[in-house]
């Protein structure tokens, strides 16, 4: 068996409207234009072969944010198609106020990465990367 990528990805947060407003603006900038579900404690789009989604955090945990040292998720990383759509989403996470990680820059991951590091309301981590080519894959003989 091979995969076929992921899915879908539904991240937990303490601060549901706040983070809805944000992916409102960032997932459809991100080509994941189609609203499926805009539900009291429920948020998710589709769009680009991948589904996001955001769930209210259960009422014990709504006074805790996130925070990638902790088991679970560390952080989500959408690939971009060119490196001018990287700085695009860096400008908008500016614009909405995201506490900015890393503005976009090189990286060593794999040839040619260039990636921009920076959070939503509730602290997760999103990357934006753009890698030209097959990148990693290209090294793989099975493909």
């Amino acid at each position: 068996m091979e995969i076929n990528g992921i899915a879908h990805i539904i991240v937990t947060v303490s601060r549901f409207e706040e983070c809805v407003a944000f992916y409102r603006r960032l997932l459809p900038f991100l080509g994941l234009k189609r609203i499926v579900h805009d539900q009291e404690d429920y948020f998710y789009c589709i769009g680009g072969r991948t589904g996001f989604g955001v769930v209210r955090a259960a009422d014990q945990y709504r006074r805790e944010n996130f925070d990638q040292r902790r088991p679970g998720l560390h952080h989500v990383c959408f690939r971009a198609r060119s490196r001018e759509e990287v700085d695009a989403v860096w400008r908008l996470a500016s614009e909405l106020g995201s506490s900015i990680v890393r503005a976009p820059e090189q990286g060593g991951w794999a040839s040619g990465y260039y990636s921009t590091l920076f959070e939503d309301p509730d602290g997760v981590r999103l990357e934006i990367n753009y890698i030209p080519g097959k990148g990693l894959l290209a090294a793989d003989p099975s493909r």
